[in-house]
């Protein structure tokens, strides 16, 4: 396990911390007023590999080139000039430092990070960290790779499960979910919604799916995989044949048949690798799924009535009433999508550009 400590003073300034992979729902602003939860478990952190908050700067003061040598591929709205490589843990695992006032930033529920880092060592004053807490936003604390230290405490970190091991002890994450909301006179009250974290998976599984039709159609498999990807597939790609075909694969399933062009596999939750297949199915193209969203894909939960006599058996879900669908289809996140497609190099291919013309269309903001 890993504590981070003040690059000035060397102050303890987290619990003891194992790293796993960073969310892909980290940089998703969700709805508008949503109090969205925490976004890491506690006692863990991860590495954001990529800038995040200012100064930034406009697509048409940045080089070709220098885009290109950042994984950008398409042109964005505003690119960040912010420090590398933030530590982002739960705000509650921070230790040892205290909040600075003056750095609220544009804030409207709670601290946004616009501001820069608005935390300091309670030592020496020297701000180390980001926190994040307004409304649509995932809590989070950000330590700057600059302004702090990685010691290792406790002995390393235990091997990541191998891929047995993380089927044995999965769990599905729900598409459904009670999102949470500032209230008005009443105070604050929820909603029933697809869950943001599927959303968010979605939107970044889509631009790989985008890429791997090579500008064909693509049928995925029947059922919530289709309420997930179908009708988004069929309004950004062109009709007719040759169609491709996806399928769910993965650790304790069938090998794929042959016919099959695109697997949906889990991502490793611990070491953010993506599992990839052997034989005949090596050359199929990957597209990465959150374990939690893949197996909830790959082991669908029905819930089922309460019996008319008798107890409710163990494994049935016992809720009541049964938790409602969300009164909508289901939308991939647009800002995870856009965000994933233009750091694809494929993006740069001349049939994608009229794909990535058709999501940023306002006309096609009822599959996003």
């Amino acid at each position: 396990m890993f504590v981070f400590v003040c690059a000035r003073c060397d102050a303890a300034l987290t619990a003891p911390l194992s790293q796993v992979a960073l969310p892909l729902h980290a940089r998703q602003t969700y709805g508008n007023g949503a109090q969205l939860p925490v976004l890491m478990e506690a006692g863990t952190f991860a590495v954001d590999p990529e800038p995040w908050g200012g100064p930034w700067r406009g697509w048409d003061e940045v080089d070709p080139g220098e885009a290109e040598a950042r994984g950008i591929y398409a042109p964005v709205p505003r690119v960040s000039d912010g420090t590398p490589g933030a530590v982002v843990i739960a705000p509650g695992d921070i230790r040892g430092t205290r909040l600075i006032p003056e750095k609220r930033g544009g804030s409207c529920c709670g601290l946004d990070g616009a501001d820069g880092p608005n935390t300091a060592c309670a030592t020496c004053d020297l701000p180390v960290a980001t926190r994040v807490d307004d409304c649509s936003l995932w809590q989070t604390t950000r330590l700057g790779s600059d302004a702090v230290r990685q010691v290792l405490v406790g002995g390393a970190d235990a091997e990541p499960l191998s891929w047995t091991e993380l089927v044995q002890s999965a769990e599905g994450m729900s598409p459904f979910e009670p999102v949470a909301t500032w209230g008005g006179r009443s105070g604050s009250g929820h909603y029933w919604s697809w869950s943001p974290r599927w959303e968010a998976a979605a939107g970044h599984a889509l631009a790989h799916l985008l890429v791997a039709s090579e500008g064909h159609p693509v049928q995925v498999p029947e059922g919530l995989t289709a309420d997930v990807f179908q009708r988004a597939l069929d309004t950004l790609l062109p009709a007719g044949p040759p169609r491709r075909h996806a399928v769910l694969a993965g650790p304790g399933r069938p090998a794929p048949g042959t016919g099959v062009d695109i697997l949906l596999v889990p991502i490793h939750p611990q070491t953010g690798q993506i599992w990839t297949p052997t034989g005949p199915a090596a050359s199929a193209h990957l597209v990465p799924l959150p374990l939690g969203v893949w197996w909830w894909l790959v082991s669908p939960r029905t819930y089922l009535p309460v019996p008319a006599s008798g107890g409710i058996p163990r494994d049935v879900l016992r809720d009541h009433p049964v938790p409602p669908r969300p009164d909508r289809l289901f939308r991939a996140d647009r800002g995870t999508f856009l965000n994933t497609l233009v750091r694809l190099p494929a993006v740069r291919r001349p049939w994608m550009r009229g794909v990535l013309e058709n999501a940023m269309r306002a006309g096609r903001a009822d599959i996003f």
